[in-house]
């Protein structure tokens, strides 16, 4: 069996749906600390003059874990986001795919970054056709403080023997530490496919919203194609 950890994001990329659908197990990991102007409240679509952030205002006072940042509703974001959605894919072929998903996160008053960003995964791995089954952190125990400890423990808790790291992880984890609790780390090294986007010349590393309104039911063939 096979635990995957990750903080839940914004819109994510498609590797990090490359990640839920290799794990038999995957983690939100919301009681962790966040971090402003990374992937937590923000991610990029692609326009005609470039990529664009899509970002939800937060009211944020460090050392704030991500369970406890609160959205800034008084800016009104989620019209803001729509109109920049429609005016940048409306021609796309499949820009109708995402509608029921879009009327939800435009139209609900979400209270806090992390509600509305295990929703926005959960929903969209299942537009997406993976079955991997989700957990939070917060509701499912409490775990160590220490990075590479906590996530020890949270592969003993489902009883799995191998942990699927981020290439990144190969920088900062101890895995001397997870040898001598008997966890294989595997590391993902997701390669980037190339698919058809609109307005010219391919650009990686956009929200998987790009993919799936360009590509429909075949996104998940598209995400899955680097392996």
């Amino acid at each position: 069996m096979i635990v995957a950890v990750h903080q839940p994001q914004y819109l994510p990329w498609l590797g990090y749906f490359d990640k839920i659908r290799r794990a038999d197990f995957f983690v939100l990991l919301d009681n962790v600390q966040f971090k402003k102007n990374e992937w937590q409240n923000r991610n990029k679509i692609k326009t005609a003059q470039g990529w664009q952030w899509l970002t939800v205002p937060v009211r944020y006072k460090f050392p704030q874990l991500i369970n406890e940042v609160i959205i800034n509703n008084t800016v009104k974001w989620q019209h803001k986001q729509r109109q920049a959605i429609l005016s940048n894919y409306k021609k796309a072929p499949c820009y109708h795919y995402l509608d029921d998903f879009f009327d939800e996160i435009f139209s609900h008053a979400w209270q806090s970054i992390s509600q509305l960003n295990i929703r926005v995964v959960t929903r969209l791995a299942k537009i997406l056709g993976i079955d991997t089954p989700l957990f939070v952190a917060s509701e499912i125990g409490e775990f160590p403080n220490d990075p590479d400890e906590r996530l020890i423990a949270i592969t003993d808790h489902f009883k799995a023997g191998s942990y699927l790291a981020g290439s990144g992880g190969r920088q900062y984890m101890d895995l001397v530490k997870f040898r001598a609790a008997g966890i294989d780390v595997i590391f993902q090294d997701y390669r980037h496919p190339v698919y058809d986007q609109r307005f010219g010349e391919f650009v990686p590393y956009m929200s998987v919203i790009d993919l799936i309104l360009n590509h429909g039911e075949n996104s998940l063939p598209i995400l899955r194609r680097s392996q």
